[in-house]
């Protein structure tokens, strides 16, 4: 792994040539993303992330996220896996796929697999906010499916934070309380627990409602429902 990559740096540049075309990070600032890696085509547990993906992906658009596969093997390889999906599945898989034959963007990323000496990669998802800064990284062993709605789960966690200036505890989901980030300094924290606004357990533990927005909290782009 590429221990230099962390949660809030800029993502590495890249360029890559895609079963889309040429595509580069800077075609996504102003979206999230997510950069989807994963070990090789034809792989069953790779074909059942990407058919889940797919099923989602209307949702994933309203949320303005973009998704990106990205492995090492050829554009041949990715156009005839999509083609085998298509027709086994009756699945259009309508994002992109980078072939990092280089290996260079899997590298500047961290997801080579050490298993077999970086020839293959890794099966991990970074999410990438509409800054192009790493705001989640996750790895998963190579015969283990990731779960989409946890990963959606983790774009809109991310969103409400980022909007109510809050944090969320253990399995949030959209709708729930958020917990206010702990108070730093002794006078902040005595008026919490008085506050009406608050529903406080401790001096650092306190629950908020939120005006929920839907969609508006996750896209800036509309309105209220």
């Amino acid at each position: 792994m590429n221990n230099s990559l962390y949660i809030g740096q800029q993502a590495p540049h890249f360029k890559g040539l895609s079963t889309q075309g040429e595509i580069t990070l800077d075609d996504f600032k102003g979206q999230w993303m997510l950069l989807f890696a994963y070990p090789s085509d034809f792989s069953p547990v790779s074909t059942s992330e990407f058919i889940t993906l797919q099923e989602n992906y209307d949702e994933l658009k309203d949320l303005q996220i973009s998704v990106v596969g990205l492995s090492v093997d050829s554009i041949s390889s990715h156009i005839a896996w999509l083609k085998s999906i298509e027709s086994s599945f009756n699945i259009n898989i309508g994002f992109p796929l980078i072939a990092d034959s280089s290996k260079q963007i899997s590298k500047n990323y961290g997801v080579l697999s050490k298993d077999d000496n970086n020839q293959s990669v890794t099966r991990a998802v970074l999410i990438i906010d509409d800054n192009l800064i790493v705001r989640s990284m996750m790895y998963y062993p190579t015969a283990i499916g990731r779960n989409v709605n946890e990963i959606i789960r983790i774009v809109k966690a991310l969103k409400t934070t980022d909007e109510n200036d809050s944090i969320t505890p253990e399995n949030w989901q959209p709708g729930d309380k958020v917990l206010s980030i702990p108070p730093s300094n002794f006078k902040d924290a005595k008026g919490r627990i008085n506050s009406s606004n608050y529903n406080c357990k401790t001096w650092y533990y306190c629950e908020k409602d939120i005006n929920h927005k839907t969609k508006k909290i996750y896209n800036a782009f509309l309105q209220d429902e």
